[in-house]
């Protein structure tokens, strides 16, 4: 006998939506057949899916929980919420799996600052979680052989910025020589390295001009962190990994058009380079600043403009763009409106709950695209392209039982008052087509009718080891 099964949804397999029965026992797909073909072996529950959708749960593979965040004025920064807030929204919106980052600082090194994020995290989060490796600043010669060592632990991806973003931020950079170091280890060790890039000259530069003239105030933005400084340090990344054999590259929170031109040029001379972009920059711009409180569209790098945003969409047509993630900050209100300045405004925004929804809406209802590209963009590429998949990101025999039931018959709006996470939304009053009826972790049902059943020890941590044909190729 099956513990679970779900009767009747159309469900988003591998090969391609079909209606059919899927069979859950402990914590795995064990079973899938035709309509009522699962009915004989029999089972503790069965639900009716007819006429939901049913998809692998999602993988938002960019939050950030618990995490520093700059005050102006102040030394000591406040911290976002953590993982049993954030991982509650994400099961209420049908995400599953959630990648945060264990950032090597000044006093750890990389197997100390992993060993601290998890004692942060364990018995704290409600749905599974692993992390990113952060490195940041000038890198002690023995980072490179310690992130081997991490790989090889299941931590399959490093962190590495181009930029210090701001100039209050001064350590954040990885000089370039490092960053090829860094390149060249993981290439050997078979892990990915996750770039946030901008070009930092350009970058301070602009600073330091938008102050001269007296323009500060964070709705000019788009002119420090410009479309030309992605331009020149994707390329420049991409020149480098292309020159490193085995190197593979995942490009965090593509805004521009620039970019995205870089990824397509990377990938169609072979070159194994993936890019996330995120729902703020797909559906707001720069223009979107002026508006009141706009800070809460904010992140780094910033909004673009509507070429940018028309770009990003037709790369995530099966182009350039393969993953959506939100890069989750979840702070009150006023945290996330305490800077005004370009220099001081905060970044990241609470957005992991809608995320699944508001894809599917832009996507599917809007554009007409295929169940097979949402569920690439909110799960399944992710899954591939950061090495948990065929566990997470897969209705198949033998995956992890995360299954999200949309309903199309539930439009919602979204209200920061009936949701889970931060105490406002920057999409407030959006009209979504669907909204999950049911989420469940590994065979576990977490959310039903929109009340959490699952506990803060439910998550477990997720040791990911990337595909070879991921960084052999562009494989997704």
């Amino acid at each position: 006998m099956l513990d679970i099964v779900i009767s009747g949804g159309l469900a988003v397999l591998p090969t391609g939506a079909a209606h059919v029965d899927i069979g859950i026992e402990g914590e795995k797909i064990a079973a899938i057949g035709a309509p009522g073909s699962l009915a004989a072996i029999g089972a503790g529950r069965t639900i009716d899916a007819q006429g939901q959708i049913v998809i692998p749960g999602g993988v938002d593979p960019h939050v950030h929980c618990r995490w520093p965040m700059p005050v102006p004025g102040q030394s000591q920064p406040n911290l976002t919420d953590g993982p049993d807030r954030v991982s509650q929204a994400a099961l209420h919106g049908g995400t599953t799996t959630i990648l945060d980052f264990a950032l090597v600082d000044a006093d750890n090194n990389v197997q100390q600052a992993i060993e601290r994020r998890q004692r942060e995290w364990a018995g704290d989060c409600y749905c599974d979680y692993g992390f990113h490796v952060m490195v940041q600043g000038k890198l002690d010669p023995s980072i490179p052989d310690q992130l081997r060592e991490a790989v090889a632990a299941g931590h399959a991806t490093v962190k590495m910025f181009t930029t210090d973003i701001t100039p209050s931020r001064r350590g954040r950079m990885v000089q370039f020589g490092d960053i090829w170091e860094v390149l060249k280890a993981l290439a050997q060790a078979g892990g990915v390295a996750a770039i946030h890039a901008e070009d930092n000259d350009i970058v301070m530069h602009m600073y330091e001009k938008l102050t001269r003239e007296g323009r500060t105030g964070f709705e000019n933005m788009a002119e420090v962190h410009n479309t030309l400084s992605e331009d020149l340090s994707f390329n420049r990344v991409i020149r480098l990994a292309a020159n490193i054999e085995g190197s593979s590259l995942y490009m965090l929170h593509t805004s521009a058009a620039t970019g995205v031109r870089a990824i397509a040029a990377a990938r169609a001379q072979g070159t194994p380079i993936y890019g996330e972009t995120l729902h703020q920059y797909l559906m707001y711009n720069s223009e979107d600043y002026k508006k009141p409180n706009g800070q809460i569209y904010h992140t780094y790098p910033s909004l673009k403009f509507a070429e940018d945003q028309a770009a990003l969409w037709d790369g995530t047509d099966y182009g350039a763009i393969q993953t959506v993630a939100t890069d989750e900050i979840c702070c009150p209100l006023r945290y996330k409106l305490q800077g005004r300045r370009i220099d001081d405004t905060t970044g990241g925004n609470a957005g992991v709950e809608p995320r699944v929804s508001l894809i599917y809406t832009e996507t599917v209802e809007k554009r007409g695209r295929s169940l097979e590209n949402f569920v690439g963009l909110i799960s399944t590429n992710a899954a591939k392209i950061l090495g948990l998949y065929p566990r997470k990101g897969a209705l198949a025999v033998g995956s992890d039982a995360d299954i999200v039931l949309l309903d199309p018959r539930r439009r919602h709006t979204v209200r920061a008052a009936d949701m889970h996470e931060a105490d406002y939304s920057p999409w407030e009053g959006r009209d979504l087509a669907v909204w999950p009826s049911m989420t469940i972790l590994r065979g576990k049902v977490m959310v039903e009718g929109g009340r959490l059943a699952g506990a803060a020890s439910d998550g477990k941590f997720l040791a990911r080891k990337v595909a070879d044909d991921i960084r052999a190729r562009p494989a997704v």
